[in-house]
């Protein structure tokens, strides 16, 4: 297998954030990969398993995966609901563009 033809996180995002669309897409996303980053930081933090977290808010571990994979949308309560498990509170802002 030749190497060359792989590159790292770092040089292939910044190769794809030259072209606007993808941009675009990619900021759009950043706050669903604040929260999804934050909650598995926690959650790690807290040596807790996906199940044990799902336990703790009466919920399935398909929900805690889903929501740090980013294949759902979760409801504030969810996230509340998560982040008080874990310890944490919810600090929403709304910023100007």
């Amino acid at each position: 297998m030749r190497y060359e033809n792989f590159h790292s996180y770092d040089k292939l995002r910044s190769k794809l954030m030259k072209n606007p669309g993808f941009q675009r897409e990619y900021e759009k996303l950043e706050p669903e990969f604040r929260i999804a980053s934050a909650l598995i930081e926690a959650r790690i933090r807290g040596k807790m398993t996906q199940a044990e977290l799902a336990k703790k808010i009466n919920t399935g571990q398909a929900v805690i995966s889903r929501l740090e994979n980013m294949n759902a949308r979760p409801s504030l309560s969810l996230i509340q609901r998560i982040a008080e498990a874990l310890g944490l509170r919810v600090d929403l802002r709304l910023l100007p563009q």
